[in-house]
């Protein structure tokens, strides 16, 4: 991390080294416009990330612009204008996406303006597709189901004839035990 040239300031470079260590930790970044939201406002915000383990935080475009690109993120070039928050985090974005506009439909004065998910690059419209989809535990599960489903017909079929063998017997027993 190499600060900015004209940045000699001890509180200026210790804001580009949180926010290029927290860009450098993160599988995520979501980039909203927190225009006019009240400090209550994005104090919940905050508070609604923490629970899934994200951090929110305003940033200059600068600083945030430095830490993408030092991190191979050239994607978010594009969105880095006007007022700017930053969610960073690991584990699953399509969770963070769900928070974010689940919050931003209650709260119209702040929007999301894009993400970089990994390698991706995500404009605001795909990140309100990407708060769509399933969490990843629940399409992990789904897809052990879709694979664990012809093992279990198989199973199925295999045993069909000893069952009904056994319920032949079954039914023949309780033929003879009530004819005595």
């Amino acid at each position: 991390m190499k600060p900015a040239a004209n940045s000699k300031r001890p509180e200026k470079l210790s804001a580009i080294r949180e926010i290029t260590g927290l860009v450098a930790k993160s599988d995520y970044c979501f980039v909203l416009n927190y225009g006019s939201l009240t400090v209550s406002a994005f104090a919940e915000l905050r508070r609604e990330m923490a629970k899934i383990g994200s951090k929110i935080k305003v940033v200059k475009n600068a600083y945030l612009r430095r830490a993408a690109s030092d991190k191979g993120w050239d994607g978010l070039e594009a969105v880095l204008e006007g007022p700017t928050a930053m969610v960073t985090g690991a584990g699953d974005p399509a969770e963070v996406a769900k928070s974010l506009v689940a919050f931003l439909k209650k709260n119209d004065k702040a929007s999301v303006k894009g993400a970089q998910l990994e390698a991706a690059t995500l404009s605001a419209a795909q990140v309100a597709q990407l708060s769509e989809l399933p969490s990843k535990d629940v399409m992990r599960g789904t897809l052990l189901g879709t694979m664990l489903a012809p093992a279990t017909s198989l199973v199925r079929v295999l045993a069909a004839p000893l069952t009904g063998v056994l319920y032949v017997l079954k039914a023949k027993e309780e033929k003879d035990g009530s004819a005595a």
